[in-house]
């Protein structure tokens, strides 16, 4: 099951265990955060607790970009699930490190890794369940 959404600034790939979103902005800061948070809240109220956020193409982020971050990271862990950063830039990077984030989130140097990441962990708490 593969669904593809293509907004404006993001393109969304809903996937079987997981969402993707790969944002295409250069900035991610008051102009496009909201969007972006409006995007997560609805993609968690239709089921979706497994996200990946792109940052490949973002160069800039700002306390909102971050602020988005979070919200997505937040509506992942009420849901019991995993939120993944990759592809990030390297003053990216650097923001999400100063901000200490880098310490709470999930972050991977490519989307393919992100996509390995979510799996070996939905396996791990298949095993943990399957313990119980």
């Amino acid at each position: 099951m593969t669904a593809k959404k293509n907004a404006m600034n993001f393109t969304i790939d809903k996937q079987e265990k997981y969402t993707s979103i790969k944002v295409h902005v250069e900035k991610l800061d008051t102009t496009v955060a909201p969007a972006l948070k409006s995007e997560l809240v609805m993609l968690n109220a239709h089921g979706a607790k497994n996200l990946i956020i792109d940052l490949e193409e973002t160069r800039y982020c700002d306390s909102s970009g971050l602020s988005a971050i979070l919200v997505a990271n937040r509506l992942c862990k009420n849901v019991n699930g995993i939120f993944v950063l990759t592809g990030l830039q390297e003053s990216v990077n650097k923001l999400i490190s100063i901000s200490q984030l880098d310490t709470i989130l999930n972050i991977t140097p490519t989307s393919k890794e992100a996509v390995d990441f979510v799996f070996m962990t939905e396996l791990e708490k298949d095993l943990e369940s399957s313990e119980d």
